[in-house]
């Protein structure tokens, strides 16, 4: 059987999360050892009762091979921390989601990810806020995350959609139970150029338990976290708490002193987030100001054979220009060029005199 199929299986058994899964991999070498472990090994692996009571009933009523079936029937893809396309900005932290449900798909570019969230109940002012910075941001090259939510959220997912842009959707539900129900056709315009992703096993129903826990991915799947607007009670406010615990750049919208939907950007700003007056902010601070000249590259210079004869010969281990001149067989001039046009489209880099390696 699919070694997916038991990582869906650990994905629906209350009490097993990222701790205690990583531990019964480290003990146990694979998902399937972990599911099929003896009683014994999952006391000595530190599962307390009430979890153990849980695994052993999943076991007697999952159905694994129908499991993975059903997933693979709904056009979802299943992505473990084990497979490379886990997304890179998640995989670097703590307690990150052992399993992610994906529709659409998720891209290497997509680390340049910056999240844009605030209040369902948006202002005029809110809602223009929310329409430039994403629009702005998405023309620089950077994905979009968001939570589909009413107002902000949705303002910068249509956005991203609406220019062909990529955008990332975070639910707190199964991926085949979108909410709201409003945005069921957004849902499929962002996975026909991007991806709708969730944590929550597929028929997961919306509930509010799961948005918090879905905010830490919002902010672990970004760079930084945009707050457009938000009141003080807020789930764009718990997203900025996140991304401040996972080192990532919270930018605040700075709104009207005596509007209470602003009132936590502004207090955001108080203790410390960055003021953003402008999408620039955002690719100044986070230097993302080469992706405009690395894009533009891309359209201009398309690649061709010889640039990627020259990357076959570059990995993450520095090599002279020396060395891909004699195994490129090519003129150390024409070498030199073709290395400069990878570099500004962001294919290789240099490290140190006249060696380079792969991005």
């Amino acid at each position: 059987m699919d070694e997916k199929a038991y990582w869906i299986g650990f994905n629906k058994v209350s009490g097993i999360g990222a701790a205690r899964l990583s531990a019964l991999l480290e003990h146990c070498g694979s998902a399937e050892a972990a599911w099929r472990a003896p009683l014994h090994t999952l006391q000595q692996v530190g599962l307390d009762r009430r979890s153990i009571e849980n695994l052993v009933k999943a076991r007697q009523q999952l159905d694994l091979e129908l499991e993975l079936r059903r997933v693979r029937q709904a056009g979802v893809k299943v992505i473990t921390w084990l497979d490379a396309d886990y997304p890179a900005n998640l995989k670097e932290l703590e307690n990150t989601p052992p399993l992610l449900y994906v529709r659409g798909e998720l891209e290497d570019a997509d680390i340049w990810a910056i999240a844009i969230v605030g209040t369902r109940r948006a202002s005029v002012y809110g809602r223009e806020v929310a329409r430039t910075i994403a629009q702005d941001l998405a023309d620089a090259g950077v994905t979009i995350v968001s939570g589909l939510a009413l107002g902000i959220d949705t303002i910068a997912h249509k956005v991203a959609v609406e220019a062909g842009k990529r955008t990332i959707a975070v639910l707190g539900s199964g991926v085949d139970q979108i909410y709201p129900g409003d945005n069921r056709s957004l849902a499929a315009r962002i996975a026909a150029n991007g991806a709708v992703i969730s944590e929550y096993p597929l028929g997961t129903r919306p509930e509010a338990g799961n948005f918090p826990p879905r905010n830490r991915v919002i902010s672990g799947l970004s760079k930084g976290v945009v707050i457009v607007e938000a009141p003080r009670r807020s789930g764009a406010l718990i997203t900025a708490r996140f991304a401040a615990e996972q080192g990532r750049d919270v930018f605040a919208v700075p709104g009207n002193i005596l509007n209470p939907g602003s009132a936590g950007c502004n207090e955001l700003i108080q203790q410390g987030a960055a003021p953003l007056l402008s999408a620039q902010d955002v690719l100044t601070q986070l230097d993302f100001e080469h992706l405009i000249s690395r894009q533009h590259a891309q359209r201009l210079v398309p690649a061709d054979p010889e640039e990627a004869r020259i990357l076959e010969y570059l990995t993450q281990e520095p090599r002279h220009v020396d060395d891909i001149v004699r195994q490129a067989a090519l003129p150390p001039p024409q070498v030199a060029s073709l290395l400069t046009l990878l570099e500004l489209k962001g294919y290789v880099r240099q490290v140190g005199a006249m060696s380079y390696v792969r991005s």
